[in-house]
């Protein structure tokens, strides 16, 4: 496994981290017990890194986190959650429900505490409040022990500079922003690499765009989107590369980017994406899948407030 130093935080994480989502159910329904061997699987593969969230299928992915991380030691892993987005209609940052919302999650996850608290989606409210409230709790429980860094997570690149002018943040979750048909956050890092912040990379195949089976039916990227994204996969099949493997080699293989973030459902699965980290993409093949690529290129779908549009 490869390590990197998540910004100012100084914590060293592994390349590619385990996002918690799928443990729950979200990407297709599994037992207690094969999540269990997943996540034991990404750690013995030297994966440190774990992030989950109230959201991802309404609390139980931190649930079976939780039940799954008893009895390992604190020292082999770094955990991040998320507050102030709790279902797809449901985003509030107001202070108390942040503060509620911690609390709720460190009681599934049994941690004691968060290394890193993201304020998660930000797009979907007014910014005053996300600064006003939300990072004031998250701040409140940092001075009490409860977490050790905050950031913020969201689609649009446009929340960043608007939050980077008020918030002193540790870390940013962008997702779908660094992928083999979108790059976009590139333009950002200078801005990231400014603040010091920590980088996570989460969605590297775009939510599925990037892989054999394509996306999930609620997938809000438009149909040239997918179309293309269609094309590309069966391009790579036709000589006989998984699009989704040299997705994630593609995605890991820069540097200013300190973990990549995905998930698994197997254990097998867990190991295929610990043996791409530090294992070079095809250039040939990223070269072509990108001309594929090339209507959809840097193209996203719109979600939150109409200001970060």
């Amino acid at each position: 496994m490869e390590y990197r130093i998540l910004g100012k935080t100084g914590l060293k994480v592994s390349a590619l981290g385990l996002g918690c989502a799928a443990l729950g159910g979200v990407y297709g329904e599994l037992t207690e017990a094969e999540a269990t061997r997943t996540l034991h699987t990404a750690l013995d593969e030297g994966i440190n890194y774990l992030d989950t969230a109230p959201l991802y299928a309404l609390t139980k992915s931190e649930t079976i986190t939780g039940k799954a991380l008893k009895g390992i030691g604190r020292d082999r892993y770094y955990i991040s959650s998320k507050v102030g987005r709790y279902a797809v209609d449901d985003s509030d940052f107001s202070y108390q429900r942040v503060k509620e919302g911690l609390e709720g999650t460190l009681a599934r996850l049994g941690c004691g505490y968060l290394d890193i608290v993201i304020l998660h989606d930000i797009e979907f409210v007014p910014l005053n409040q996300v600064v006003e409230e939300g990072l004031r709790a998250a701040l409140d429980a940092k001075a009490e022990g409860k977490v050790r860094f905050i950031g913020a997570s969201g689609l649009p690149l446009k929340i960043y500079p608007a939050i980077l002018a008020r918030a002193d943040l540790d870390v940013v979750i962008t997702y779908a922003n660094y992928t083999l048909q979108n790059t976009s956050v590139e333009g950002m890092l200078p801005l990231f690499e400014k603040h010091g912040l920590g980088v996570i990379n989460a969605s590297p195949l775009g939510l599925g765009l990037l892989t054999p089976q394509g996306p999930q039916s609620w997938h809000l990227a438009d149909e040239g989107i997918k179309a293309a994204c269609r094309e590309a996969s069966e391009y790579c099949a036709s000589r006989g590369v998984n699009i989704a493997e040299l997705g994630m080699r593609f995605a890991m293989a820069n540097p200013r980017i300190h973990v990549t973030l995905t998930g698994a459902r197997t254990a097998e699965e867990a190991r295929r994406n610990a043996r791409s980290v530090g294992v070079a993409p095809d250039e040939e093949m990223v070269a072509a899948v990108r001309r594929i690529l090339a209507p959809a290129l840097d193209r996203t779908w719109p979600v939150g407030r109409p200001e970060y549009q």
